[in-house]
């Protein structure tokens, strides 16, 4: 076990693409960090710069208390697990785990007493004599872990280890790597481009955009505190909705305007982020979450009426535990660099619309929401996001005040 630290670490190709800009990341002993991001963001060649398999155009990357940047992968005492399982199909599972063993020529006791340990942790105990093409896709991928796991590594390396599964085994193998990684306590660099995924299993997650680390913190801090626009929208399933605001001023209070349709801004929300007056008589950018709406003609969920929008259902999506009701804003989306590339990672048109917002909110499944029909929508408007409509950053704390001690991780 080790703790890995990449310090100011650049990767620039000849044609002067930047697939890596000035990443800091101090990754603690035994810690569970996820990157994550959108396609072509620079995560996956973060972890093959750890790993060795890609060289380092500036900076430093150290695991333990030695600078690896010019030692060769074999020798950087790391372990991989790729998105393919990369096992041999003419090997039965035994031998397929204990491949890296014997290259090294370990003797065949203690290669014996490893394979049987790792087996036993990952579930394989009873397939040790099976060929690959005789396995689940989820035995196949523990077998690719338990090569790893005998190797007794500093660390793990994951490179979106589950995306060949189908969703139900995804599901199980997260809780078996979890599992895996706490009982073992190996430091691990996990590479995903779920967010679903990334949230369950870091200890801490590193968001990434185009090469640049914009925010590490523990999960629930990501969801709860997202520095900019491009992780509050990237954070969250479905996504947070995004539109375009005015605050304006009410009393000792504010109102947020989307379009025709105002919401009360809370007292004690405007008390733990008083930075949010100096937007008082100006546009603003505001962020609500779907699962912080409700129907609010649901048992009377709707008594405050400073809280509820109007609108028509356009779409209903049951889904058993929830209803996801899709309706239009009063309001514009917000059109960002950010939003256009959470738009293109989802593959949707970045262009804005011309009327309101698409929205997504989370009814319970009790509720009578008819797609085609009137709703009316309860914000809580005590979890409203703010983000500032030039620069994208997240509205906190006092004016001024920067979330910036999160993206920069040294």
């Amino acid at each position: 076990m080790a703790r890995v630290r990449l310090d100011g670490v650049y990767k620039i190709y000849p044609d002067g693409t930047r697939a890596v800009d000035d990443l800091h990341l101090d990754i603690a002993d035994g810690e569970f960090l996820v990157l994550v991001g959108p396609s072509g963001c620079g995560k996956t060649t973060a972890l093959r710069m750890v790993a060795g398999l890609e060289d380092i155009s500036r900076g430093t990357v150290a695991i333990g208390e030695r600078t690896v940047n010019r030692v060769p992968a074999r020798d950087r005492d790391v372990a991989m697990v790729f998105q393919s399982y990369a096992l041999y199909p003419h090997l039965t599972v035994r031998d397929n785990i204990a491949f890296g063993l014997q290259l090294r020529r370990m003797p065949k006791a203690e290669i014996a007493e490893r394979v049987a340990k790792a087996a036993a942790t990952l579930g394989l105990t009873d397939h040790l004599d099976r060929k690959p093409r005789n396995l689940s896709g989820g035995q196949r991928q523990r077998v690719a872990m338990g090569r790893a796991i005998v190797r007794n590594p500093q660390a793990f390396l994951m490179d979106e280890p589950l995306s060949n599964l189908d969703a139900k085994l995804r599901v199980q193998m997260r809780a078996e790597i979890s599992r895996i990684q706490r009982d073992l306590g190996v430091t691990t660099v996990y590479v995903t481009h779920d967010q679903v995924e990334a949230m369950t299993l870091g200890d801490r997650v590193a968001v990434m955009k185009k090469g640049v680390l914009q925010q590490v913190a523990p999960p629930q801090e990501l969801y709860e505190r997202p520095v900019n626009l491009f992780v509050a929208g990237f954070i969250g399933s479905p996504a947070m909705n995004l539109l375009q605001g005015r605050l304006e001023g009410d009393g000792d209070g504010a109102l947020l305007h989307l379009g025709d349709q105002a919401l009360g801004v809370p007292r004690a929300l405007l008390a733990e982020r008083p930075a949010l007056r100096g937007y008082l008589g100006r546009g603003i950018a505001v962020g609500i979450r779907p699962e912080d709406m409700e129907d609010a003609d649901l048992d009377g969920a709707g008594t405050d009426g400073a809280a509820v929008l109007s609108s028509t259902a356009d779409l209903v999506e049951a889904l058993g535990a929830e209803l996801l009701v899709h309706f239009a804003a009063d309001a514009p989306p917000v059109v960002t660099e950010d939003t256009r590339e959470l738009a293109r990672d989802a593959g949707a048109d970045d262009a804005a619309a011309p009327g309101g917002g698409a929205m997504i909110a989370k009814f319970s499944p009790r509720s009578q929401v008819a797609e085609g029909r009137p709703v009316r929508i309860r914000v809580d408007t005590g979890r409203l996001y703010f983000f500032d409509p030039d620069s994208g950053a997240g509205i906190w704390g006092e004016p001024g005040e920067s979330d910036s001690r999160e993206v920069r991780d040294d």
